[in-house]
């Protein structure tokens, strides 16, 4: 079974700087994802249980996996990496027996924790350039993406969660 540790939730405050906010938005729905996951066997978060669909949660944390790694890592730092599940269209969603669960998660908590140090030695209103949009974006930009980004995949995750074990409200 993929360790995935005891996920606390902590919404992001209602008062405060703009970064302090959206900084814990985004760790808020980071774990809301992780939540998703949690008790799950392999095989669970293998599974595509939203037919015709092929998304799985561990293609889902694949996905921001790789997303992470792109907008902190490639965009923010100007570092370019492998990608560690595939280079083609959606091929970290897809292909979910290539690397094991527990790796998988291990992935995304480096990936995650590794864009919290990233994002903290730079201003919302920092420019970085963009190679998906070939022109700079903001950290702030950033930032909102990625709460977007979570936002809409863990509503994918909420319904794969339901027609895996009926768990809803996670």
């Amino acid at each position: 079974m993929a360790a995935i540790d005891k996920v606390e939730r902590k919404f992001a405050p209602l008062t405060g700087t703009e970064s302090d906010i959206a900084w814990a938005m985004l760790d808020f729905y980071r774990n809301t994802l992780l939540t998703k996951c949690q008790t799950l066997s392999d095989d669970q978060l293998m599974r595509a249980a939203v037919q015709p669909s092929p998304l799985t949660l561990l293609g889902l944390l694949r996905h921001m996996t790789e997303v992470e790694r792109y907008w902190f890592e490639e965009c923010i730092l100007g570092q370019r990496g492998k990608r560690l599940y595939g280079g083609g269209t959606d091929s970290d969603l897809l292909h979910v027996h290539s690397a094991p669960a527990d790796e998988v998660v291990h992935s995304f908590y480096a990936a995650c924790e590794a864009s919290r140090s990233i994002a903290s030695d730079h201003s919302l209103d920092e420019e970085v350039w963009c190679e998906l949009f070939a022109k700079p974006v903001s950290i702030r930009f950033i930032a909102i993406h990625m709460i977007e980004e979570y936002a809409r995949h863990c509503g994918h995750a909420d319904l794969l969660r339901e027609a895996i074990d009926g768990n809803t409200g996670l």
